[in-house]
């Protein structure tokens, strides 16, 4: 199976610039947990529910100020929608990642690839695996 038979199509990005109470808002608004942020036609980082609770709100910052680039994950890890969803999966449990952006051939980010398209698409087995690798670190 590939990617793209496995991911959620047609995300949309924001700016570094957009500030933490309106990422937070969309999120609870499109009820996901993370949003990729692009700047001049590029990704360049992933911003999570928890990167707003640990980098957002952990720090000495007022997160009333602060915006997406200052929260955001990165360098981005990322797999593409005609690799294999095993090597895919693969990629999330050696990072330990629960998302990866999906980019085509022309490097245009085309969707997501998340831990629950992994367990309602691959097998049993690889949905256990992933879960468990992915989640180690919180053991």
């Amino acid at each position: 199976m590939k990617v793209k038979d496995a991911m959620h199509p047609g995300t949309n990005w924001i700016d570094p610039d957009v500030r933490l109470p309106e990422i937070a808002a969309r999120m609870g608004r499109d009820d996901i947990g993370a949003l990729p942020v692009g700047e001049n036609d590029r990704l360049v980082g992933m911003v999570t529910d928890r990167d707003i609770a640990l980098r957002g709100l952990g720090g000495k910052d007022d997160p009333l100020q602060l915006r997406a680039r200052d929260v955001m994950s990165s360098p981005i890890i990322y797999c593409t929608e005609n690799e294999e969803l095993d090597d895919a999966v693969r990629l999330m449990e050696s990072r330990q990642v629960r998302r990866l952006p999906v980019i085509d051939e022309h490097k245009r980010m085309v969707g997501i690839l998340s831990l629950g398209d992994v367990a309602a698409c691959a097998s049993a087995s690889l949905a256990a695996e992933t879960l468990r690798a992915v989640s180690a670190h919180h053991t």
